[in-house]
């Protein structure tokens, strides 16, 4: 081909770097110019015209997640939450409370998916209701109202216990609703 051809330039294109190596080798043997064969890598660009061709830079390149109907759009945050539900999975806990006096009148209720199957763990899920209710009523005794702090509390103390009970990390979304 290359006697059939004559080319001015030449890219190896086929195969592995020893491959494309390789075929840049025999170009030259053709009788190609060492200086217009360009081995190309991922991201790099050949700029040509009709008088030369030359290296031109890069630009961005890599893998383009594609999810539903997006493409590209799919953050680092979200793959990073993605794996770390399919590896240790989701433990909910949902509780209502009274606005005024911060009383718990419904709950905690666990909701566990991925995590453990809750009717082989009734003991586990029945000592992580006894955590929450304790942090709770740690949180009502240090006057704390504000529903992000409680719901921070309850989610590292809980994750504490889980770790040291499980050795796992799942994670843990609490859900207070007010009355």
């Amino acid at each position: 081909m290359f006697a059939l051809v004559r080319p001015k330039y030449f890219i190896p294109v086929h195969g592995e770097y020893r491959h494309l190596r390789a075929h840049s080798e025999t170009a030259k043997l053709m009788g190609v110019n060492p200086k217009n064969i360009f081995l190309m890598t991922n991201g790099r660009v050949l700029e040509m015209d009709e008088k030369r061709a030359k290296l031109a830079g890069t630009v961005p390149f890599g893998r383009v997640m594609v999810d539903g109907l997006g493409v590209g759009d799919v953050g680092n945050i979200v793959l990073r939450d993605r794996q770390h539900l399919s590896q240790d999975g989701l433990i909910i806990v949902v509780l209502t409370m009274d606005s005024t006096s911060g009383e718990v009148v419904a709950g905690p209720d666990i909701i566990s998916r991925g995590f453990v199957y809750v009717r082989e763990s009734e003991n586990l899920m029945e000592d992580v209701k006894l955590v929450i209710k304790k942090e709770i009523n740690k949180c009502v005794k240090n006057n704390i109202t504000d529903w992000t702090t409680i719901k921070s509390s309850i989610r590292d103390t809980l994750r504490e216990y889980i770790y040291k009970t499980t050795k796992r990390n799942p994670m843990i979304l609490p859900i207070i609703m007010e009355v």
